[in-house]
């Protein structure tokens, strides 16, 4: 039998470019979520996803908004992984990064599959594909649509990981919720089954303000699912959440 840790999906109401709002929801879900063993956040949740004003309102990584969110790892004790919008020189980035009990970057990924027709100027994607050794196991981190594309997730079955964490962004059209989430619960089994390990996929909740999908829906139902790809949990429908549940690693 594997190790068994307790895991908190923090399905966190968004605003795009309310960086010191969205850093309050994300530490009041931390209240909520108690002693943990990881808090996993979703994609872009400091400024929002698709959001053009991130190219003025983003900082590096590490920045002062990532010392923000290690300063809550170290409060609450508790390692986080949450998706950041990240700028290097001229370049966009989105990114998530794992973030140690004591405040540390333990890993950063920047997302490879970018959607670039939804943002102008677009994220620059990345390239890299990574799990990194952690007090609680070997942790690999993805962003949403890299989920969608095999080559990725084979790059990240071949690093062995004992959990897989993909912070979500995922949106549609209002009238296409509930029922959207089924194609989450897909999305993630298939990635579990596939790695070979639970993966923790946690998506927002709001809208997207701006760009073609403006007025898109994200509607939470967060899932976290076995490495067999078995569902064990889905967050509320279109509402804040935080699930706290134990899982086995290994």
């Amino acid at each position: 039998m594997g190790r068994r840790i307790k895991l908190a999906l923090c399905q966190i109401f968004c605003i795009d470019g309310d960086r010191d709002g969205n850093l309050v929801r994300i530490e009041r879900a931390l209240q909520e979520a108690g002693e943990v063993d990881i808090a996993c956040f979703p994609e872009a949740c400091l400024l929002g996803w698709v959001n053009p004003e991130a190219h003025e309102l983003a900082d590096p990584i590490p920045g002062e908004s990532f010392h923000r969110v290690a300063e809550l790892a170290r409060r609450y004790g508790t390692m986080i992984c949450i998706g950041m919008v990240e700028k290097e020189g001229d370049r966009l980035y989105d990114s998530a990064v794992l973030i140690g009990r004591d405040g540390e970057l333990l890993l950063k990924h920047r997302k490879i599959n970018i959607l670039s027709h939804l943002m102008f100027p677009p994220y620059t994607p990345g390239d890299g594909v990574e799990a990194v050794e952690t007090e609680i196991g070997r942790i690999g981190v993805l962003i949403c649509a890299d989920t969608f594309r095999e080559d990725i997730l084979e790059r990240m079955r071949e690093r062995r990981p004992d959990l897989l964490i993909v912070p979500y962004g995922w949106a549609a059209p209002r009238d296409r919720w509930p029922g959207h989430g089924e194609k989450l619960r897909e999305t993630v089994s298939k990635a579990a089954r596939f790695v070979g390990a639970p993966v923790a996929g946690t998506d927002l909740v709001g809208m997207i303000t701006h760009g073609p999908w403006r007025g898109y829906i994200y509607g939470g139902q967060s899932v976290l699912a076995n490495s067999k790809g078995e569902i064990l949990a889905v967050g509320a429908d279109r509402c804040s959440d935080v699930l706290v549940k134990e899982v086995e690693l290994g």
